[in-house]
């Protein structure tokens, strides 16, 4: 196939463009530089709504995966709007774009995020869950609901709501890794919230199921089917690196630490099940965590 991906330098989007290219598809990107003289390069500018749709002419299918890190510091007003603008005026201009064309994509995978369903909780959450309150929440129906177009027009949207994501390249695993590694790890918080995870490399094959799986579409939890409690995912990590967890991180010092962020991001209780992907054949490579920890952190 021919495929477009927005966000190809993420930590996903780097890893999934040679992944689908070993299987022979041709990966085209879209860049936010005009000095970008790769052959399969597509200038967009989201911010100033520019992007050619007759450039998308041929496209197969389509993965949007851009957006400003929610990460990386304290969600101020400048940044919070970052957050928003970047995800739903993006998505809102692709989608229009394609379904513009004389001959659309027959599928469009856009990122959301287990955000979505907000505090819940020991709640087990599936894919016709409603939505959560708060800051994520918010974004992540807007962020979904910026595909309108693209779905109207006929084309096959999948949202796929990504867990806590698992790599030693980056993200928040990455971040948190070293003082566990040094025996300076503990809970967050009570530790009773729950943590829906995934490998990376499992959703690199997790999208490439989406790509060719005609009967999915909609939202998708793509997290293993067995979500653990923070104490839980503390005491696995501790097992597999043979180090003590004995320094927990106060809810209150994550509050001053990290503000609105550390409450949605740390201190937040999500329990999702991959319902979707199960119904739809998905075999998980990494169901248990200790197993995923294993295959992470192998010599």
């Amino acid at each position: 196939m021919k495929i477009l991906i927005s966000g190809s330098n993420g930590l996903l989007g780097s890893r999934l463009l040679p992944f689908l290219e070993q299987d022979a598809h041709t990966v085209f990107r879209l860049v936010r530089s005009k000095k970008s003289t790769g052959p399969n390069d597509i200038y967009w500018n989201p911010a100033g709504k520019e992007l050619d749709a007759s450039q998308l002419e041929g496209i197969d299918a389509v993965i949007h995966l851009a957006g400003e890190s929610i990460s990386g510091g304290r969600w101020t007003a400048q940044k919070k709007a970052r957050i928003r603008d970047s995800r739903v005026q993006g998505t809102e201009l692709l989608s229009e774009a394609l379904s513009s064309l004389k001959r659309p994509p027959g599928v469009l995978i856009s990122a959301s995020a287990m955000g979505f369903y907000g505090n819940r909780g020991s709640e087990t959450l599936s894919e016709g869950s409603s939505a959560g309150d708060g800051f994520l929440a918010e974004i992540c129906r807007l962020w979904e609901g910026a595909t309108m177009s693209a779905q109207k027009q006929g084309i096959r949207v999948v949202h796929l709501r990504f867990g806590l994501i698992l790599s030693l390249a980056g993200g928040a695993f990455a971040q948190l890794l070293p003082p566990f590694r040094l025996g300076l790890g503990g809970r967050i918080g009570d530790g009773k919230q729950y943590m829906s995870w995934v490998v990376l490399d499992e959703v690199l094959h997790i999208v490439k199921h989406a790509l060719i799986t005609e009967g999915l579409q909609g939202p998708v939890n793509v997290s293993s089917p067995n979500p653990v409690t923070n104490r839980e995912f503390t005491k696995i990590l501790g097992k597999v690196l043979g180090r003590p967890t004995i320094f927990p991180l106060p809810a209150n010092i994550v509050r001053v630490l990290f503000g609105e962020m550390g409450d949605d991001l740390l201190l937040s209780s999500i329990c999702m099940t991959p319902q979707q992907l199960q119904k739809t054949g998905y075999g998980f490579q990494y169901p248990s965590l200790e197993d995923a920890f294993r295959f992470l952190l192998k010599p």
